[in-house]
């Protein structure tokens, strides 16, 4: 039978790309044309965030206190990928979220499972030097690939497990046979595949991607609803004659586009306890737009409930005088008898 030997969670933003100049100085011009949430839901601009920021909003952002952050993420990045790669794995589930690279507004599911052998992702874009946001462009360009082609295995015989079981425990899931020929694998995989899954030792892991809308409304799953998905997919795993060492990846997260610490402390602290009606009760209007991958780690915390959250690291990746910016987080999960043999 399949065992659930592992979870992680890992935040995939594009910050995790970016050079330390970037972030020092990239942000400064980038942040000021966005679009943010206040903490009841509503649209708010970068001047009104600017306007409610703390007294001591500047120290935050100084380049040394920015500098410190970014070795501490990378330190983080390097450990995550460690652990990762030594943990046996014979699948990695990935639970992230689509952001129109795969969907559309056209077509929008609320869960998805693909289920082909393999999945594909894309090749470098080619980056005019005059684009006054190449930093940012060429950051993303870092979770491509260097060629076309590039395909990653896919455990095809459990994600058809998971599809057919879900929808047996009255979950409607989107089937994904495939892609067409323009389409490559979102951002939430990608990042996985080139940060954390490349080079590994015993070669490259097969995964089973799980999208989630955690963004667009109005078919976002409740919290509650996050949880419940989890726990199916564990009850799943569990099920599943193949003798495989399976993990579980939370893709994506903190708290983004503005950091919120009070939130992401709380989600971490509850994923700690494995309070998961604290987790089902999360008010959605805290989890708008990058915050909303939140959710990803719901589904964590219903899928692993006999796994202790061994390690994590958290910087609030405060990037502008407006705390705009997100929350890093990565985690790792365990059973409780692993962490005791170390």
């Amino acid at each position: 039978m399949a065992e659930m030997v592992a979870a992680f969670a890992s935040s995939h933003s594009v910050m995790l790309t970016c050079t330390l100049q970037d972030w020092q100085k990239g942000f400064r011009t980038f942040d000021p044309k966005g679009t943010y949430f206040d903490r009841k839901g509503n649209v708010v601009t970068y001047d009104q965030l600017l306007a409610l920021a703390p007294s001591n909003a500047k120290e935050l952002v100084t380049d040394e206190a920015i500098a410190k952050r970014f070795a501490q993420v990378q330190d983080a990045m390097a450990h995550m990928r460690k652990e990762v790669q030594t943990a046996k794995l014979d699948v990695l589930i990935i639970c992230g979220d689509d952001q129109n690279e795969l969907f559309s507004k056209n077509m929008q599911p609320a869960i998805g499972i693909y289920h082909a052998d393999r999945i594909r992702n894309g090749r470098k874009k080619e980056l005019p030097q005059s684009d006054p946001f190449h930093w940012y462009k060429f950051a993303q360009n870092r979770r491509l690939e260097e060629e076309d082609g590039v395909f990653y295995p896919v455990n095809k015989p459990l994600a058809e497990h998971l599809i057919k079981g879900l929808c047996d425990r009255g979950f409607d899931i989107a089937s994904l046979g495939g892609m067409a020929d323009h389409q490559y694998e979102g951002h939430a995989y990608s990042f996985m595949h080139k940060k954390y899954l490349d080079g590994a030792p015993n070669g490259q892991v097969p995964i089973v991607p799980i999208f989630l809308n955690t963004y667009f409304p109005p078919n976002q799953p409740t919290p509650r609803r996050c949880v419940e998905l989890g726990k199916g997919i564990g009850e799943l795993v569990r099920s599943f004659p193949d003798n495989l060492r399976v993990g579980f990846m939370a893709s994506g997260g903190l708290s983004h586009f503005q950091a919120e610490e009070d939130l992401d402390d709380a989600v971490i602290a509850a994923m700690k306890r494995k309070d998961l009606e604290f987790l089902s009760n999360l008010d959605v209007k805290r989890l708008q737009a990058g915050s909303s991958e939140i959710r990803n780690w719901l589904v964590l915390a219903g899928a692993c409930p006999d796994l202790d959250l061994t390690w994590i690291s958290y910087a609030p990746g405060y990037r502008t005088d407006a705390l705009t910016g997100t929350g890093l987080g990565f985690a790792t999960w365990y059973p409780p008898a692993a962490r005791a043999a170390e």
